[in-house]
């Protein structure tokens, strides 16, 4: 049983000072149930949790790319609370531009949160969580694992990553009992597409005209977004209290058209590609 039947859950989500994180954690502490909270800055998320009971929350301001801090904040996890009933790693950030604006910098630092950082916590938590045999472990990943647009490659290569990353994870401690799953949001009424969480390169190409029109067009767009972040907050937790997500739960009636989509692609890549694939085996003796 990876959600405790009775009494509190202790959750550890990151990523929590704004957007969905935030709405997490303020339903979480609603419920009744403990809550690390990590962010990259205290003061922002004191400020936007406003008069919420904080009784059940440790705080905590971490760098998840630093592997000591994000042990030490998993530590004081337990020593306040006890044993961590929920991991959500939920830090991220988004990046518009062209594959080849890319600077090695941008790339090395999306895949610092989105990759190592999420490394960095999953080291510290699962060793209690298989010694228990109880857990579950929610990686936010976005419709972007899935599949790809031009301008987003960064994101995606992050993204992408993570879900391979979560897929083997998941088959790895399946024998012990814990849960893991990939939550794939869509677009959702969050400040993801503002400049807060929204990286954007730091010199332009010439010629990538549709890149900057859609990059104007998604900077126009919050506030319009079809997901509704309370509803997807409250989505993730019965998530972990029902323990019955599917491996990749989609969140959102986009995200939902646009993995059908990619599978029927995928599916007509895999068959025209079927000949010349039968060409390269090893002829039989």
């Amino acid at each position: 049983m990876s959600y405790p039947a009775t009494g509190p859950a202790t959750w550890f989500v990151t990523g929590t000072s704004r957007g969905l994180g935030l709405e997490l954690i303020a339903q979480l502490l609603r419920r009744g149930d403990n809550v690390v909270a990590t962010t990259r800055s205290l003061e922002r998320l004191e400020t936007a949790l406003g008069s919420a009971d904080r009784s059940r929350l440790l705080p905590l301001e971490v760098d998840l790319v630093d592997e000591a801090a994000v042990a030490g904040a998993v530590e004081a996890a337990r020593e306040r609370f006890g044993a961590i009933d929920v991991v959500v790693n939920n830090a991220g950030y988004g990046f518009l531009g062209a594959v080849e604006e890319v600077t090695d910098a941008e790339a090395r630092q999306m895949f610092d949160v989105q990759i190592f950082g999420v490394w960095n916590v999953l080291r510290s938590a699962l060793p209690a969580m298989r010694a228990r045999r109880s857990g579950h472990i929610i990686n936010i990943s976005s419709i972007l694992g899935l599949t790809a647009f031009p301008g987003w490659g960064l994101y995606c290569a992050g993204k992408y990553a993570l879900e391979g990353l979560t897929e083997s994870l998941a088959a790895e401690v399946a024998g012990f009992a814990v849960n893991v799953t990939l939550v794939e949001p869509g677009y959702t009424r969050t400040d993801f597409l503002r400049g807060s969480s929204l990286g954007l390169p730091s010199s332009t190409v010439d010629g990538y005209d549709a890149i900057r029109e859609m990059t104007k067009t998604h900077l126009a767009m919050p506030g319009t977004q079809l997901g509704d972040p309370v509803k997807a907050a409250t989505a993730i937790i019965g998530v972990a209290v029902s323990g019955k997500a599917p491996m990749h739960q989609l969140l959102g009636s986009d995200s939902y058209g646009l993995a059908k989509a990619r599978i029927e692609s995928l599916t007509n890549d895999v068959e025209a590609g079927r000949e010349l694939a039968f060409t390269t085996d090893v002829p039989h003796a």
